[in-house]
């Protein structure tokens, strides 16, 4: 997984404008198959250090990460929801 935005290929979201939640799920959908068959901890250990890359380089921005939560939440049970919360809220203080 090289990073966010070239699942994507969208440019940065602006505030006020609505997501583009097909290429949202296209995102979460290409995500689940490069995480398949890998633990929770490596799991985890990707998308953080993807998204602390993401934040550096300029890419990946806190309304691109309420996108990606936005679009996997109602998908999700609440045990998957309450750890979904956490993570955002890890690579949001990055």
């Amino acid at each position: 997984m090289k990073d966010f935005k070239n699942y994507t290929g969208e440019p940065k979201s602006e505030p006020g404008k609505k997501p583009d939640i097909n290429n949202t799920v296209e995102l979460a959908k290409i995500i689940s198959r490069a995480m398949n068959g890998k633990n929770q901890n490596q799991i985890m250990r990707t998308i953080i250090a993807e998204a602390e890359r993401g934040k550096r380089e300029g890419r990946l921005s806190d309304a691109d990460i309420d996108n990606f939560y936005n679009a996997l939440y109602p998908m999700l049970d609440s045990a998957k929801r309450q750890k979904l919360t956490e993570v955002i809220d890890k690579l949001k203080k990055i």
